[in-house]
This record gives C-alpha cells, sequence and structure tokens, in this order.
C-alpha cells in the first residue's frame, strides 16, 4: 500500500515545507547544473574553447526538443496538484497517462525533424566558422537521447507533483553523474573528442528516463496507470497545453535568444566571443541553482493548497519563497561580482601543446569574461520576485498572466535591448541588455503579483 504524502503539502507549517521541497530540487538541479559546468570545464580543457561555443549552439536546440516534455510535465502537474488537493485521484492518474501520450508523440516527431534539417539549424544558431562541424558531430548523437531526456522532464516534474521531491532529486542526479563519468571514460580515456562529449551526454539521459521509469512501475508512485489512461481527454489536453505552454514559450524564447545572442556576438568578435557567452550561459544555469529551486519546491505547494482553498497559506507560501530565493540570489551576486576571472579561467586549458590560435582564444575569453559577468548578473539580488511571482500563476492554473510574465523578462524586454543596445553601445551593450531586462520585468511582475494577493487571496 502506498502511502499517501501529498496530504502534507496542505499540513506542515509553509517554512519547514518550503525547505522540505526547495532543498531536494535545489540539489538536483545543482547536480544537473554542474554536470553541464563541468561538461563544459572537460571540453574546453580536453578539446578547445572552440568546442564550448559549438556545445553552445546546440544547447537551444535540443533543450527546445527536452522542454517539450518539461512543459507536458509542469502544465500537468499543476492539474495533478490541484487534483491531488481536491481529492481526486482520478482525474490525476488521467491526466499523467495523457501527459505521457503526449510526450512521445510530439517529441519523437521533432526529434526526427530536427534531424532532417540539421544543416540549416546549425548554422541559424550560430554554428559558423570552425564552430559548424564541431557542433554538428555534438547535435546529432544528442538528439537521439533528447526523447528520453523529454520524458524524464515530464516524469520529474509529475513526481514532484506528488509530494515526493527526494525522488525527483534522484532522478536529477542520475543523468549528471552518470555524464559526467562517460565524459572521463569517453574523452579522456577513449579520445573520442566531440564524439565522446555528445554519447556520454545522451546516456545521461537515457540513464535518468530509465530511473523515472522504475518509479512510475513500482508501488512508489500514488498514480497507478490503467490502460484507459492514456486515452485521450481533450479537456484535460487543453488545459496541460494551455499551463505547458508558458513553459514551453520560455524555452522558446530562450531559444531565440540564443539564435540572436550568438550571431551578434559571432558578428563582433567571431568564435572567441561566442565562447564567452558559452561560458556565461553556464553560470547563468549553475550560479542560479539555488533560486530556481526554491521556484521548483514552491510550485506544488502553492498549487496542491490553492487547489484546498487554503488561501492564506498560498499567500504565506509566496512571502516565504520571495524571502528565501532573494537571500541565497544575493550571496550568488556576491560571489560572481567578487571571482569573475577566477571562474572563467576554469574553463580554459592550460595544456603546453596548445596553438598559437588556441593561445589567442583563451586569453581573448580571459580579457572579455569578467566584464561580461558582473553585468549580465548585475540584477540578481531582485530576481526572486520575477521568479516566483511567474511560477504562482502557473501553478494555480491561471495560463494567461503566467504566460506573459514568463515572456516578460526575454520577449517583451530582453528581445528588443538585444537588437537595440549592441548596435548603440558595442560589446557592453550585450551585457547591459540581461540586467536591464531584469530590472524591468521584476518591477512588472512585483505589480502583477500584488494586485492578485489583494484582490485573490485575502
Amino acid at each position: 500500500m502506498v502511502k499517501i504524502i501529498s496530504n502534507d503539502l496542505g499540513e506542515e507549517p509553509i517554512g519547514k515545507l518550503l525547505v522540505k521541497q526547495a532543498v531536494p530540487a535545489s540539489i538536483g538541479i545543482l547536480v544537473m547544473s554542474l554536470n553541464v559546468l563541468v561538461d563544459s570545464i572537460f571540453v574546453g580543457n580536453w578539446i578547445g574553447a572552440i568546442a564550448i561555443a559549438a556545445i553552445n549552439v546546440v544547447l537551444p536546440i535540443s533543450f527546445f526538443i527536452g522542454a517539450l516534455g518539461m512543459a507536458i510535465g509542469i502544465g500537468g502537474s499543476s492539474i495533478i496538484s490541484r487534483a491531488m488537493g481536491a481529492d481526486n485521484h482520478a482525474k490525476a492518474t488521467k491526466t499523467f497517462g495523457n501527459q505521457i501520450v503526449l510526450t512521445f508523440l510530439i517529441t519523437i516527431t521533432m526529434a526526427i525533424l530536427g534531424i532532417v534539417y540539421v544543416d540549416s539549424l546549425i548554422p541559424a544558431f550560430g554554428g559558423k566558422g570552425a564552430i559548424f562541424e564541431l557542433a554538428k558531430t555534438y547535435y546529432i548523437i544528442v538528439l537521439y537521447g533528447v526523447p528520453f531526456l523529454a520524458f524524464s522532464m515530464m516524469g520529474n516534474n509529475v513526481i514532484r507533483a506528488e509530494g515526493k521531491p527526494k525522488f525527483a532529486m534522484i532522478a536529477m542526479i542520475i543523468p549528471s553523474v552518470s555524464n559526467l563519468v562517460l565524459d572521463y571514460v569517453f574523452i579522456y580515456v577513449f579520445d573520442w573528442g566531440m564524439t565522446g562529449a555528445a554519447w556520454a551526454t545522451t546516456g545521461g539521459y537515457i540513464f535518468s528516463f530509465s530511473y523515472i521509469a522504475y518509479f512510475f512501475t513500482s508501488n512508489r508512485s500514488e498514480l497507478k496507470l490503467r490502460l484507459g489512461s492514456l486515452t485521450p481527454d481533450l479537456p484535460i489536453i487543453r488545459e496541460i497545453g494551455a499551463l505547458g505552454v508558458v513553459t514551453l514559450a520560455r524555452q522558446a524564447t530562450t531559444s531565440v535568444v540564443y539564435l540572436l545572442m550568438n550571431n551578434i556576438l559571432f558578428n563582433l568578435g567571431g568564435e572567441s566571443m561566442v565562447a564567452v557567452y558559452a561560458i556565461i550561459g553556464r553560470m547563468l544555469m549553475f550560479a542560479l541553482f539555488p533560486v530556481f529551486g526554491v521556484t521548483q519546491g514552491f510550485l506544488p505547494i502553492a498549487g496542491y493548497n490553492y487547489g484546498a482553498v487554503k488561501y492564506d497559506r498560498v499567500k504565506e507560501s509566496i512571502y516565504t519563497a520571495i524571502k528565501y530565493a532573494a537571500l541565497v540570489a544575493t550571496i550568488v551576486f556576491v560571489v560572481l561580482m567578487v571571482f569573475p576571472a577566477e571562474i572563467a579561467s576554469l574553463f580554459l586549458s592550460s595544456r603546453p601543446e596548445l596553438s598559437p590560435a588556441e593561445i589567442e582564444a583563451n586569453n581573448f575569453v580571459l580579457q572579455h569574461t569578467p566584464v561580461a559577468m558582473r553585468l549580465v548578473f548585475a540584477a540578481t539580488p531582485i530576481i526572486a520576485i520575477q521568479l516566483i511571482g511567474a511560477a504562482y500563476f502557473q501553478a494555480i492554473g491561471k495560463a494567461i498572466p503566467a504566460l506573459l510574465l514568463t515572456l516578460t523578462r526575454q520577449g517583451f524586454f530582453f528581445i528588443p535591448l538585444i537588437l537595440i543596445l549592441p548596435n548603440l553601445m558595442g560589446e557592453i551593450g550585450v551585457w547591459l541588455s540581461f540586467c536591464t531586462a531584469d530590472v524591468l520585468a521584476t518591477i512588472v511582475t512585483g505589480v502583477f503579483l500584488h494586485r492578485e494577493i489583494k484582490s485573490e487571496l485575502s
């Protein structure tokens, strides 16, 4: 008999509950981010700085397809959390079945299309010059594993919606650890270069999928699938789509940002400038892991209590999540402001056999990364309001405000800024676009969230 622990979401003290949910999520995100970070350090030291740029070109394409699974996972998880809060386990199980069908059909189709149009996609995302062949090698192999990544992202969010964050954490740790081990074996021991890096990443996706499949087929899950659960239910599919499009729009916008950034920076400074952005991008994923962890931990708490009509607990969860996230964001901010050069040097090889071109690329990256990092992360202490505010509307099933707030930073502010400021200020304009967009998006989100609390939760 499965122990029903999802009820804890509506009963435990909010502070204790948020820590209980956020710490495993943060650890999972930390390990996953460390995976990307250390993977890039391995590639930079054992293959070269241009190889980091090549991975940076591929990531937005492969992650977009993987994010289809995350979108279906988060959209369906909002329904599952609220259904469990209302004691409607039949709807929760039906939703999960529909998530599986949608993830399979959509991601397999997108992966096939991604392989067919590989020669057009890579240059469009900045894979030009010396970057192209390395990016193509990595891309094709990784795309084989992207459907497994999509299923993992979908299943991970459902596990968290059940109130089982430790299992979700393990599901995130498995691909990261296995990827790092395989990186060492395939790149360093077997000397497979970019091919080895790609197979290590794909292997990690497959291991993660295997664990999540084990979780749902064992007695650890409250969601017991039957054949009828896989039958498409149009109202549920529409609700998954309406809520999931928030996550998908975020990732789609991120992919557009990578496309613009890689091309703008290539024109400003060639492959080495793209490598600078690749390092910044890794730090954006890694350094903010505790903030994202608090956000992930907040989602099921807010969704469950909203479904249970416990509005005081919802309001308390908002304030507590913002407070915790702002604290850790400030700590991250201080570290990045003090040690940008030391961080950049971790990604670069000091091997004695480096060619003159590789030495020149390394010097360029070391010279340009510190200023870029300080400007990109300048508004980090205030982003908690932006992230928690957008997550709240998604958690309670209000798709339109969630979508608009999710698009605010990158879609409404950052993309216009990145098209304007570099023309006026060159490279500095690129990096200023990040913190300016953060400030503007935080102000807008804060206004929306304040109005919602006053009108709906009072």
